[in-house]
């Protein structure tokens, strides 16, 4: 069987791959935080049929050497954390991120983090995400409540119609070595591995960390106009590989036809 069938099938597979992550980055184009992601691929082995450097029955050196290789491979989908735009929603809920950082949620007895600052209010007046996961820390809007307040330092308080506090607290952010190592576990959460690194705290406004902007939140990263050109050279780069099999497959034919 010829190499050349397997190598361009490993190209197919691999340009599925690109298309498929585009596909979810333009499906998220207008989710709240997204971060986009990239398929990064490499080479595979190669048959090595002569080594540079040896030497000749002459006694001369070969200045190159002779390998064939097998194909390519996707090795990881890479996510990219970079500011998405705002936008200015007017609702007190509403916390962007400006720079680095995440906000911790209590998913479900677990530590979490997301960029999704569109928190409301439950039953009990505590502020929680839209899937009902509790911010850290804990912060609970009295019935009396006429607005809510969030400084630029992470300072939240609930103020009554005379405007004094009710009820306050600090909101920290938390930030990891490397957060494209973290899990992204859907619902715009993402989970600590041992990629990231552990979370560190910090408070809005320091060093490393951005500040809170509310009334605003955070859109997605993602391009329209590069993902399309992706998608048209993923797409191409898919049809020559099929071709490489088509023409593979039409050298077998020829060599099958000679015995005739």
């Amino acid at each position: 069987m010829m190499r050349s069938l397997w190598t361009a099938a490993t190209g197919m597979v691999a340009m599925q791959t690109q298309i498929d992550v585009m596909s979810n980055n333009l499906a998220n184009v207008n989710t709240t935080g997204f971060k986009k992601s990239r398929a990064e691929f490499e080479d595979l082995m190669y048959q090595t049929l002569r080594v540079a450097g040896t030497l000749t029955e002459g006694g001369n050196s070969l200045p190159t050497g002779m390998q064939i290789g097998m194909g390519v491979k996707p090795v990881t989908v890479h996510k990219f954390f970079s500011q998405g735009d705002f936008q200015n929603t007017g609702n007190p809920l509403d916390i962007a991120i400006e720079g680095n950082g995440f906000f911790k949620v209590d998913f479900n007895g677990t530590d979490a983090y997301t960029r999704a600052g569109s928190f409301k209010l439950n039953k009990d007046g505590k502020l929680v995400n839209a899937n009902g996961y509790a911010l850290q820390p804990e912060f609970t809007v009295p019935a009396e409540t006429v607005n809510v307040v969030v400084t630029e330092r992470g300072h939240m308080a609930a103020m009554d119609k005379n405007g004094n506090e009710l009820a306050a607290v600090d909101v920290p952010l938390y930030n990891f070595i490397n957060p494209a190592g973290l899990n992204a576990a859907g619902r715009n959460i993402y989970l600590e591995t041992q990629g990231s690194g552990p979370p560190v705290q910090g408070i809005p406004g320091d060093t490393n960390f951005g500040t809170m902007s509310q009334g605003f939140l955070e859109g997605s990263n993602v391009s329209l106009v590069d993902e399309m050109v992706g998608l048209i050279i993923g797409q191409r780069a898919y049809e020559v590989n099929s071709k490489s099999v088509s023409t593979a497959d039409s050298m077998l034919q020829t060599a099958i036809n000679v015995k005739r």
